[in-house]
C-alpha cells in the first residue's frame, strides 16, 4: 500500500488480510487525500476517515445459513464438529457467531462438541478432523470455515473408513469448484457462497463516492448456495 501511495495512485481498493495492522498505511492514504475502500474483511480503524466503505458479505449471515443447510442435511439432529478460521479478523468471528447461536436458537438437537482452529487451511483441517475423530467417534457432521478445511475435513473422513457426506456430514463456506463438485460427487453436502465477484459494486461505491453521495459503512454483497439439488447446474459459477 506505502509503494501504491507513494507512486500517486487515485484509489486504493484493499482485501486485507486481518482486520487490523492495516492503520499506518490507512493514516498515509488519508494524509495523501487516496480513498481506501476496503474488501472482503472489515478493518478496525475509523470508517469515513480511514476508509471509505466495506464491500463484503455479511459473516454472521453466512454462518446463520450453514447452521439451516447442515439442518437440512442432518434432519437437524446431530453431534457437530465446528473447523474455525483464523484468528483476529471479522469473517472467523462472524462465521462462527452466526452459526453458534442459530445452532442454540433453533436446533436443540444439534450438539456442538467441538470448536477447533484449522487455519483456513486444507492440511490443518485434515489433521485436526482427524484428530477429533479418534477423541470424538460420535462425531457425525462438520461445519467447516472455509471450504479448504471443509475439504481437508472430508479426506479425513474418508481415511477415517467412513463416508464423507454420508456418515459424517459436511457443510462450508466459499463457493471454491472443488468443494462444489464434492457436492456433485455425494462426497459433500453444501457450500454457502462467500461471493468474490466485486468489480461492478466497487466501481458503483466509488461512482457515488465521487458525485458526492453518502456512502455505507458497510454494502453487503448478495451471497449464493450451492446444494445436492442444484450443485451439478450452478458448478460453473463456482471460482
Amino acid at each position: 500500500m506505502q509503494e501504491l501511495i507513494n507512486q500517486k495512485v487515485d484509489i486504493l481498493v484493499v482485501a486485507p488480510v486481518n482486520s487490523d495492522g492495516l492503520t499506518p498505511a490507512l493514516e498515509a492514504a488519508h494524509k495523501a487525500k487516496i480513498p481506501v475502500i476496503t474488501i472482503d474483511r472489515k478493518v478496525t480503524d475509523t470508517f469515513c476517515k480511514d476508509y471509505v466503505s466495506f464491500l463484503g458479505s455479511d459473516f454472521k449471515v453466512q454462518g446463520q445459513r450453514a447452521a439451516d443447510a447442515l439442518a437440512k442435511q442432518t434432519n437437524s439432529k446431530a453431534n457437530v464438529a465446528v473447523l474455525l478460521g483464523p484468528s483476529g479478523n471479522n469473517v472467523t468471528d462472524g462465521r462462527r457467531d452466526g452459526f453458534v447461536n442459530q445452532v442454540k436458537a433453533k436446533y436443540p438437537n444439534i450438539k456442538i462438541v467441538a470448536q477447533q482452529t484449522a487455519n483456513a487451511s486444507r492440511d490443518e483441517g485434515q489433521k485436526v478432523t482427524a484428530q477429533l475423530l479418534k477423541t470424538l467417534p460420535e462425531i457425525n457432521a462438520a461445519y467447516a470455515f472455509n471450504d479448504e478445511s471443509g475439504l481437508g475435513a472430508m479426506a479425513a473422513i474418508q481415511e477415517a473408513g467412513k463416508k464423507p457426506g454420508t456418515d459424517v456430514k459436511i457443510v462450508s463456506i466459499d463457493g471454491t469448484r472443488n468443494a462444489v463438485q464434492a457436492i456433485v460427487d455425494g462426497k459433500y453436502n453444501g457450500v454457502i457462497e462467500s461471493n468474490p465477484r466485486f468489480g461492478d459494486l466497487v466501481f458503483e461505491t466509488l461512482k457515488q463516492f465521487y458525485d458526492g453521495k453518502p456512502i455505507a459503512e458497510n454494502i453487503i454483497i448478495k451471497d449464493g448456495e450451492y446444494t445436492p439439488e442444484n450443485a451439478k447446474s450452478t458448478l460453473g459459477q463456482a471460482f
